[in-house]
């Protein structure tokens, strides 16, 4: 009697997806109309040629589901690339709304965070690639770094510094 009642009530789960198929995975559960939550956050990624700003998962390899214990065995047989799912003593993880709200909280708080007067940045392109300088000034569309090794004021464009503390 009390197993048929835990699997009628719907529980956040964590599923360890494939490296890098989490928004793939977030796809197929949404096809399947099964609510998830795959927290994403801004990041620069640097190529040879350019900097991007794109999103990428919070937590690699996890996803977050909302449903039935009982379905997630499903859904590890029928969903490809989810790889496991995340146990708890024995069981299931339930994940709290609580800590989901959380994570929901942090992300939009990093979001509204820019970039502040006195503030650490390191540079991820051109000639100055990989220097890090403090911002003196921030104007629309760049920044006006102080290096202090090199005894210099230079102006960097907006898209092409990350904080420090963001690329770790």
């Amino acid at each position: 009697m009390l197993r048929g009642k835990t699997d009628s009530k719907i529980n956040w789960y964590a599923l360890y997806t494939f490296p890098r198929a989490e928004k793939k995975v977030k796809d197929r559960l949404d096809a399947m109309e099964k609510e998830t939550y795959l927290p994403l956050h801004r990041s620069p990624r640097v190529w040879s040629d350019r900097v991007k700003i794109i999103e990428r998962p919070l937590i690699p390899s996890y996803i977050f589901v909302h449903c039935r214990e009982a379905e997630l065995q499903l859904l590890l047989r029928e969903v490809y690339g989810v790889i496991r799912i995340v146990y708890y003593c024995g069981k299931p993880a339930v994940i709290r709304p609580q800590e989901i709200d959380a994570i929901r909280q942090f992300l939009e708080l990093a979001a509204e965070h820019p970039l502040c007067e006195g503030e650490e940045v390191e540079i991820l392109a051109g000639s100055f690639k990989h220097i890090s300088g403090k911002i003196q000034e921030i104007r629309k569309k760049y920044l006006v770094l102080y290096i202090e090794p090199l005894g210099c004021t230079i102006s960097v464009d907006l898209t092409k510094v990350a904080r420090l503390d963001r690329l770790k």
